[in-house]
């Protein structure tokens, strides 16, 4: 069993940025692929980001791409989600997610254990 914790999430204003991190616990964190999807209001949950187990590979969605980064601290067990220039599509509860077989990185599917999710809100 993994447990994941997310935090760093808040009201941001468009342009601003936010870092989300997602604390994991109960398993070796290094043999997990990590991965963050998205839920807005009213919407299907959404790919984000993904970082394989090394932390070398990566994977974004297009809508997120040159501003988001995900990374990784294996000595930490913490995955971040660095958001820059926000925009209020970004709105929505962001989602923490880990996979031990993961092949397909952005389908949701593939992942075995997620976190309770964190609210970013940004305002126009």
């Amino acid at each position: 069993q993994v447990q994941l914790v997310e935090s760093g999430g808040g009201l941001v204003q468009a342009g601003g940025s936010l870092r989300l991190s997602c604390a994991a616990s109960g398993r070796t964190f290094s043999n997990y692929a990590m991965g963050w999807f998205r839920r807005a209001p009213g919407k299907e949950r959404e790919f984000v980001a993904a970082i394989r187990r090394s932390g070398i590979i990566t994977d974004y969605a297009d809508s997120v791409k040159g501003r988001f980064t995900i990374s990784r601290d294996n000595a930490k067990n913490t995955v971040y989600l660095q958001m820059n220039s926000l925009k209020p599509e970004d709105t929505a509860v962001y989602y923490c997610a880990a996979g031990s077989t993961v092949v397909r990185a952005t389908a949701a599917y593939e992942y075995d254990y997620w976190g309770q999710g964190t609210q970013v809100t940004v305002s126009s």
